[in-house]
């Protein structure tokens, strides 16, 4: 993946980013960035298509259908752009209690096999060959007492 650094004006704001340049496939035409990270994260757009994240619509259709102003929120002149970019840089960065709640292991419990619904009836064939967890065990001797 190319990358060359201050390579083209973000299309939003009009800064130079570093631009990145790829292919998806090996048949398939070179993708690359067109608005830089700071105004993707700020407008919640992808930075290679221009689409709204939530919506999945371009972002000119997006701000029109939404009365969204977008001449209103990038000041005009270089520098108070340059210090509206580093400021929301600075908000966008991870702080610490944004670390401490973001999870760093994997959530293993959604691959847990689900309980055999024909064993919970007492009508399963398989017999001891059911996959059970604990969990379930108890669940089930609290069920068979009833």
């Amino acid at each position: 993946m190319p990358k060359v650094d201050y390579d083209k004006e973000c299309k939003i704001c009009t800064r130079s980013f570093t631009v990145f340049k790829w292919r998806p496939r090996r048949d398939a035409r070179f993708n690359k960035t067109e608005v830089c990270q700071t105004c993707s994260k700020l407008k919640n757009v992808y930075q290679v298509c221009l689409h709204d994240r939530e919506y999945g619509l371009p972002v000119q259709v997006r701000d029109t259908a939404l009365a969204i102003n977008s001449n209103d929120t990038i000041p005009k002149s270089d520098v108070n752009r340059e210090y509206f970019a580093e400021e929301h840089d600075c908000r966008v960065r991870a702080n610490d209690t944004i670390l401490k709640l973001q999870r760093t292991t994997p959530y293993y419990k959604r691959n847990i096999a689900h309980i055999c619904s024909f064993y919970v009836r007492g009508e399963c064939t398989r017999g001891s060959n059911v996959l059970i967890s604990t969990k379930w065990t108890s669940l089930v001797n609290c069920l068979s007492k009833i």
